[in-house]
């Protein structure tokens, strides 16, 4: 698998492809295991039907073979196949009770329900992790959404807090770091640097920034409804091609601050065509694409001089509802920030201070986008959106739920449903205990409401 990460998305497909021809043609070298790492590469490149036919054919080898069986169950939940992404995580725990992710995972397919849940599986797993942490912070993730589902708040909180307490113990990350990141971006990409012009001519992509859990997959669904968009997912392209080009001027051993002061002296022109290369043959099959990597926000200065006829599109929700809704999220990577409040509060402002910055050397350049306003009008709000990216009206795109292309995102199963408000206010459930968040954020200069 690591040989082909640092590969282009079309060598490493095509590379895949030939190794999947050869071995129907060897009759299945390996058996089951040959066949199912065959499906994580398939995986690994987003190919998430082509893998769920591999972990398919290798449980038809090994029916026991708990892991194959969880990496479907992954699979099936990206493809919405929820109901058979249930059943699989439930075969896994039976072989395994032991396996936390699974169990955390089963949890997070539907609302828990008094008649249907699985309390007193997870307190039982629970008491049996033995102080293992890795076992432990999963299983209360799990327990914290099955209460809220229940409404039982004060559970909830008791192991969502001390989930996310265990969970960054065992972190090493650097708050003051990242902070003063957004201080060298600020300084590096100045308005008369984002307006000197020049970048790649193309019309295709439709950048989705902010951070997460602020309804950017609620946005791209929708525009991928649209028949002249194709969501393209969370891709890292944009960041590697920077990365690489500064590297190629200033040295593979630049520190953060060098590598961004680097990255505003690369030709923005072969950025921008070195990033849509990048992304093919994912891409460029219908006008517009859309990529939704929440921490592209990081390089919006460069977006809009590399690519001038990108869009870009910023989702906004209230400070809280956001701080919560990354708080209460066992990511599988990055965001290491969001595991206390008082880091989260200081990342979210300095993500405030960087987005304040591009605003003002780009004025209008950024389309603005609130949760709260999308819910609320979902009509409205998608006819101004479609309309501001320069998009004819479809009413397919308010029947976003209906679409059938995966979705690889921790939104994965929410944006298989309808519109819905319920999550607008449920930080507000936990009101008390998020009161140092909020104060943090108000001594910053933010409603943390607004």
């Amino acid at each position: 698998m690591r040989a082909i990460e640092g590969r282009r998305l079309a060598d490493a497909l095509a590379a895949v492809q030939q190794l999947a021809a050869l071995r129907a043609q060897a009759g299945e070298p390996g058996g089951a295991r040959g066949t199912a790492e065959l499906g994580d590469l398939w995986s690994l490149l987003g190919e998430y039907a082509a893998a769920h036919a591999c972990y398919t054919r290798a449980l038809e080898l090994d029916p026991r073979a708990a892991r194959v069986r969880f990496n479907r169950a992954a699979v099936a939940r990206f493809l919405g196949r929820i109901e058979e992404a249930e059943a699989d995580y439930d075969q896994v725990i039976a072989l395994d009770p032991a396996d936390a992710q699974a169990h955390l995972n089963r949890s997070e397919l539907r609302s828990q329900s008094p008649e249907h849940n699985h309390i007193e599986v997870l307190e039982r797993a629970l008491g049996a992790a033995g102080g293992v942490w890795q076992r432990e912070v999963p299983l209360r993730y799990a327990l914290a959404k099955e209460y809220e589902d229940l409404g039982e708040h004060p559970r909830a909180w008791q192991h969502l807090s001390a989930g996310a307490r265990l969970r960054r113990r065992h972190l090493e990350y650097d708050l003051a770091r990242d902070l003063a990141t957004v201080e060298w971006i600020r300084e590096a990409f100045p308005a008369g640097w984002v307006s000197a012009g020049g970048g790649f001519p193309t019309e295709e992509p439709i950048f989705i920034i902010g951070m997460p859990r602020t309804g950017s997959t609620l946005v791209e669904r929708m525009l991928a409804a649209h028949r002249e968009v194709f969501s393209a997912g969370e891709l890292n392209d944009f960041g590697a091609a920077v990365v690489d080009a500064a590297r190629a001027r200033g040295g593979r051993d630049l520190s953060r601050q060098r590598l961004i002061a680097a990255s505003a002296e690369i030709e923005v022109a072969a950025l921008g065509r070195d990033y849509l290369e990048r992304t093919r043959p994912r891409t460029g099959r219908t006008p517009h694409f859309t990529d939704k990597l929440p921490l592209n926000y990081l390089y919006a200065g460069l977006i809009a001089r590399a690519l001038p006829g990108a869009r870009i599109v910023h989702v906004t929700r209230s400070p809280m509802a956001t701080c919560f809704g990354m708080y209460k999220v066992l990511f599988d990577r990055g965001y290491p920030f969001s595991y206390d409040l008082e880091e989260l509060a200081a990342y979210y402002l300095g993500y405030r201070r960087l987005m304040a910055h591009w605003h003002e050397v780009m004025p209008g350049r950024i389309v603005e986008i609130a949760y709260e306003s999308l819910v609320s009008d979902p009509a409205g709000q998608a006819r101004r959106l479609l309309e501001t990216l320069g998009l004819r009206w479809e009413p397919e795109v308010l029947a976003f739920h209906q679409n059938p292309q995966p979705v690889a995102t921790a939104s994965a199963v929410q944006v298989r449903r309808p519109i819905y408000s319920s999550a607008v206010s449920l930080w507000r459930h936990y009101e008390r205990e998020l009161a140092p968040l909020a104060a943090r954020l108000e001594a910053g200069g933010l409603a943390p409401e607004r």
